[in-house]
């Protein structure tokens, strides 16, 4: 099983490689990099390409690592328990299997995607520790150790909001994914937006390019903001000439709303240009 990249995604020969190795070592991908620069669709487009089920576990702030495993619903026996129901005698009926789980049980090989681990507590990471090192973890309310039949293709992203436990980083491969410079924008554009008039992609990138360039942005657009604005003005029909307007009264590129998320990046990239027209005249 390797994996060569797909006609939906645009996959750097590093990214491949790093891929590839993960499978061959049998060890977690660890993706980081911006929001938005594709680390969750890498999970779905390998498990597409290699012809694989994915499993997806999206973390939240309040997700616990004792989640993917599996949960104990001693609620729900506790009401049948007063209903007279006859499935509270056996435990099992009341144990909610979780991604890991599933994943761990498949009949057949799965791609499994722990998605944003960052996002949950600090010890969330070290308490999987042994479950994705060794594919095995134990079910103590039945009492039966559950081992993986095929071992998942594991990737788990991170969009760096805190730092990572050592020991969990050190089961991992890692893979940082950079952010596409034009060259690899034009190609991930046209696979979107087959046969998309050079004119107007020419002038977008550099609009978008140049707002990613002002110093001081509380968020940078992603890859996935370009394609959204791209689509409203594929959808609006706008000249590429509106885009790199001289008007001093039309600084803001049509649509921006879709590149830039608050006021303050607004005003900023308002004044960034304003300036730079003066500084010309």
């Amino acid at each position: 099983m390797r994996f060569q990249g797909s006609s939906t995604y645009v996959a750097t020969d590093d990214l491949m490689l790093a891929v590839n190795a993960a499978v061959t070592l049998e060890r977690p991908l660890l993706v980081k990099g911006e929001p938005g620069t594709g680390k969750t669709k890498l999970a779905e487009e390998v498990a597409a390409s290699l012809g694989m089920p994915l499993l997806e576990w999206h973390v939240k702030s309040t997700t616990k690592a004792q989640q993917g495993l599996y949960e104990y619903d001693a609620v729900s026996r506790l009401r049948d328990s007063q209903l007279g129901d006859q499935r509270v005698k056996d435990i099992s009926n009341y144990i909610v299997k979780g991604t890991l789980w599933q994943a761990f049980s498949s009949d057949e090989p799965v791609v499994l995607l722990i998605d944003e681990v960052d996002k949950a507590d600090i010890e969330f990471p070290n308490d999987l520790l042994r479950e994705l090192d060794r594919m095995e973890f134990f079910v103590y309310e039945t009492r039966e150790l559950i081992k993986t039949k095929h071992r998942p293709i594991v990737f788990i992203t991170s969009n760096n909001e805190k730092e990572l436990p050592d020991a969990f980083l050190r089961r991992c491969f890692f893979h940082y994914i950079r952010f596409p410079d034009k060259e690899t924008m034009e190609k991930i554009v046209e696979v979107h937006y087959p046969g998309i008039k050079q004119a107007l992609l020419k002038e977008a990138l550099h609009t978008f390019f140049e707002i990613r360039e002002v110093p001081g942005l509380k968020k940078k657009p992603s890859t996935s903001e370009l394609l959204d604005w791209l689509k409203l003005l594929l959808a609006e029909d706008i000249p590429p000439d509106a885009l790199r307007s001289n008007d001093n009264k039309k600084i803001i590129p049509p649509l921006h709303g879709a590149l830039l998320k608050n006021e303050q990046d607004v005003h900023l990239f308002e004044k960034l240009v304003f300036m730079t027209r003066q500084g010309r005249n």
